[in-house]
């Protein structure tokens, strides 16, 4: 069977729903990147996704909501630290892919966007702060607590506080001083980091 066949095949109610949903998180990843935040609005995610308006409605109740499930479903495939077994090499290359995202890819504007927006809506902050900014802090500390279960890192080491020296430099240039953040950049805190250990 090709595969035009099995996706033919697969056309029915759920099929077209999932594929809908995509093309709405697209569309709204695309406009925030051409438009801005407020230039995103519901009827123009509508049009930009080729769907009806009723469409996006069945699923989320403003475009917040959209732009933040569009943020987490990159986030999961983009920011998922590498388990390479080589703690310094996959330290390199998460942060290295970290800042990348946050500072230079489409979802990153998004993140960008509703960053900002939290700070002026109490309510969506709270949201914010549970459904993206707590599973991206799991996210960070990820490659130091398997270390750590694993022996290669002290027991007692304060993950939290070693989380904050390797991401939170990032997040300050890109949203705070504007400073480059390149390989050269990460790959230094990470060898902060490894002199801190004894890596």
């Amino acid at each position: 069977m090709t595969p035009g066949a099995v996706r033919r095949h697969h056309g029915n109610r759920h099929g077209r729903s999932e594929e809908a949903r995509q093309a709405v998180l697209e569309a709204a990843d695309d406009l925030l990147v051409e438009k801005g935040f407020a230039g995103v609005t519901m009827e123009g995610i509508a049009a930009r996704a080729g769907v009806a308006k009723q469409t996006i409605y069945r699923w989320w109740s403003t475009k917040t909501e959209v732009l933040m499930d569009t943020f987490l479903q990159d986030a999961v495939e983009d920011l998922t630290p590498p388990d390479t077994g080589d703690l310094a090499a996959d330290l390199r290359a998460y942060l290295r892919q970290l800042a990348w995202f946050i500072g230079e890819s489409d979802p990153g504007a998004v993140f960008r966007a509703l960053l900002a927006h939290a700070q002026h809506d109490a309510a969506f902050a709270g949201e914010f702060r549970s459904r993206c900014l707590a599973p991206q802090r799991e996210r960070d500390r990820l490659l130091l607590e398997r270390a750590v279960a694993d022996g290669r890192l002290p027991a007692g080491l304060d993950v939290d506080a070693e989380a904050d020296l390797l991401v939170g430099p990032l997040y300050y240039r890109v949203l705070v001083s504007s400073g480059p953040v390149d390989e050269g950049f990460t790959d230094t805190l990470v060898d902060a980091f490894l002199l801190r250990h004894g890596g």
